[in-house]
């Protein structure tokens, strides 16, 4: 089993958390041994190693942890067997009958017997500090939202006053050692002592002069706010944390409107994870709240997502509702029945019009708009490969989907074809896999399908090192990569503080108020991430095989860094589409070359792949031959079907009609009334 493999089956994602992890786990059947035999001396260094792989796990937020306490041996847990251990320990060495062991049992039994309260009061603090709402870039100056608990008694506070037991455990090992009874009696007091004073200073912080307004005079300041600002267009999202994505790809264009944004989100986690904006953002858990907040000044709310939240936000009549979807693709999500439910359908191009028209679902061709894709802007299109530099061919496949559609993934039945076959072509080419998010999460196969896949480019890559082919590229760039690497740590190191690492801090309260994201900021981060990027492709050579999970390196930066794609049936090939390269696409469902290109408007210039993946020579002739690319033609075609005109630009048109439908609702207001309107949005 490789080192990485081990890492994923475990949860970690380093060498030094798979350590960390298994100095845990080796720990406590050692103290039990060490505890039986006795050996205090043993017992003290193995414990001491417990305590530092539990806290660096911790420190690092390794995931395993979260695998623990499904298993139920959380953190708790994990104390109380190791004083057990301690207990066993003394009981071997012939402790138990004196006074101080006695004392020392009675103290922990007070240690854990005060663990009841500061957690409920933790919890109290908690829940009565977080908002009804959080927010960013949204100025609460003038809502009283004082200062809550200092971050030191905060943040994993379970995690620190559990280590407040330290001074008993190392006051009993030192009397074991030392055979005098002082130390323990000192540990053994000084442990609920800490956990008392840290009881009596999170006290001071329930006073209600130390807590934000009840929901109700915070939703009235909301209200205030919303008619002081006036937002005009919303973007609004609700999804699982891992779906961020859908709203992060809109959040530059919401930027770049001519109306007054406002992003709406409704999951606490997506705005952890949202992406550094300098849009006003208020997420709002509640669908009581949503409904009753006044948002009669918007006029255009735009929806990434059909999900069944967004029907908390439909229901409001003065404004104009939009699906405007996270990609463009032949896939059934984009021919969804509930687009039915908008006022207007956006697509890319004609080609989304068209699928609309032949799957008629109820979507009328006067409802939908072409505005192109404003996100596409940085894709780069084909340039020259350096000489001597192997083709790149990325596979992005997409997830499993909702239903067991052979067609929905190549992973499933095709995807190591695909990736066996790129790995032992006859002309090297470097392999980067990079799966979407969502993997796995539905139907185990193509989890497992995909581990199998990271299995085989690790394997590969593994034997690439080791050609004497590439040994001696690899000798030659080893001073350019090592600076790229050293590059790429400075900028992790630099990095942080922005409005969504602070809003992962619990005190709702204090995030909202100070989580304003400075103008200049998204610039600066942009211009980070770029030298992040370019170190990151610079950081191992061009010839190495990748696998690339995470949000970073973003999907548009592999295409970039890309010669050809193979993909499936999603919104990853029509976006290809626009850097004008060679791909290929997988018929899973195997209807055959002519049927698929039929039903798939997308793969109309693709090299289309069987479950076999026999028709892969063909990709590789075109990037390798460009005479031999037969469909280049074919693929500037279908680029402006899908994607539309290059002028206007996206962008101009994607304002224009936001523009537009925002008069539309406007004149429906002032038909209606707009006064009584807004009494509906507010009473209903």
């Amino acid at each position: 089993m490789t080192a990485g493999l081990l890492r994923r089956l475990v949860g970690v994602t380093s060498g030094a958390e798979l350590l960390a992890a298994l100095v845990v786990v080796v720990s406590y059947p050692l103290m039990l041994l060490t505890a039986l035999l006795p050996a205090t001396g043993a017992f003290a260094v193995v414990a001491a190693l417990s305590y530092l792989g539990d806290h660096y796990l911790h420190r690092s937020g390794s995931y395993l942890l979260v695998r623990m306490g499904k298993a139920r041996v959380g953190l708790t847990v994990r104390f109380l067997v190791r004083q057990l251990l301690l207990v066993l320990l003394l009981a071997r060495t012939g402790w138990t009958d004196e006074t101080v062991a006695q004392v020392a049992v009675v103290g922990l039994l007070a240690f854990y017997a005060l663990q009841v309260p500061h957690t409920a009061l933790v919890t109290v603090l908690r829940r009565k500090r977080r908002l009804p709402f959080a927010t960013r870039n949204i100025d609460l100056s003038t809502m009283p939202v004082p200062d809550g608990a200092p971050r030191w008694l905060t943040h994993r506070a379970v995690e620190k006053v559990l280590h407040a037991e330290v001074p008993m455990f190392a006051g009993l090992l030192a009397m074991v050692l030392t055979e005098e009874t002082l130390p323990g009696y000192v540990g053994t007091v000084a442990a609920p002592a800490l956990v008392l004073l840290y009881l009596l200073a999170l006290l001071p912080y329930l006073r209600a002069a130390k807590l934000p307004p009840d929901p109700e005079g915070a939703l009235e300041w909301f209200d205030g706010w919303l008619r002081e600002h006036r937002p005009e267009t919303a973007l609004y999202f609700s999804g699982s944390k891992e779906s961020v994505y859908q709203a992060d790809m809109w959040l530059e264009t919401m930027e770049r409107l001519d109306s007054k944004p406002l992003v709406i989100l409704r999951e606490r986690a997506i705005l952890n994870r949202l992406a550094t904006t300098t849009v006003p953002v208020v997420c709002v858990p509640s669908a009581v709240h949503l409904m009753n907040m006044d948002l009669s000044m918007l006029r255009v709310g735009l929806y990434p997502a059909n999900v069944g939240k967004n029907l908390h936000l439909l229901r409001v009549p003065t404004m104009k509702h939009v699906f405007i979807g996270h990609g463009d693709s032949d896939k059934i999500a984009s021919i969804n029945p509930y687009a039915k439910a908008y006022d207007e359908v956006w697509s890319a191009g004609r080609a989304g019009r068209d699928r609309y028209a032949l799957a008629d679902v109820g979507v009328r061709d006067e409802d939908i708009v072409e505005v192109g894709r404003p996100q596409l802007a940085s894709i780069l299109p084909a340039s020259a490969r350096p000489e001597g530099r192997v083709p790149t061919v990325l596979y992005a496949p997409t997830w499993e989907g909702w239903t067991d559609d052979p067609g929905n993934t190549s992973l499933l039945l095709a995807g190591e074809n695909i990736v066996r076959k790129l790995l032992t072509a006859e002309r090297p080419v470097r392999v980067i896999y990079k799966p979407h998010p969502f993997t796995g999460t539905r139907n185990p196969a193509a989890g497992a399908a995909h581990q199998r896949i990271v299995a085989l480019i690790e394997e590969a890559a593994a034997a690439r090192a080791a050609d004497p082919r590439w040994a001696a590229e690899a000798e030659r760039t080893a001073a350019d990569r090592a600076t790229a690497q050293a590059t790429l740590r400075a900028v992790e190191q630099a990095g942080g503080g922005s409005a969504a690492k602070l809003a992962t801090v619990w005190d709702d309260a204090s995030v909202s108020r100070d989580a304003q994201t400075p103008a200049d900021q998204a610039a600066v981060e942009e211009r980070a991430f770029a030298e992040w990027n370019e170190a990151f492709w610079r950081s191992f050579g061009w010839w190495e095989h990748r696998v690339i999970t995470g949000s970073q390196p973003r999907l548009f930066d592999c295409f970039n860094e890309s010669d050809a794609l193979v993909s499936d049936i999603s919104s990853v090939v029509s976006d290809w589409i626009a850097s004008g390269k060679p791909y290929a696409v997988s018929d899973s469902a195997e209807l055959g070359a002519d049927e698929f290109r039929r039903q798939n408007t997308a793969v109309r210039a693709a090299v289309i792949l069987s479950n076999d993946a026999a028709q892969l020579d063909e990709l590789l002739d075109a990037v390798t031959s460009p005479g031999a690319d037969a469909l280049a033609q074919d693929r500037v075609e279908l680029k402006h079907y899908l994607l539309g005109p290059d002028e206007p630009t996206s962008l101009e048109r994607f304002n224009a009609a936001v523009n537009a439908l925002a008069a539309r609702a406007e004149a429906r207001n002032q038909a209606l009334g707009e006064a009584g309107t807004a009494a509906v949005v507010s009473t209903s």
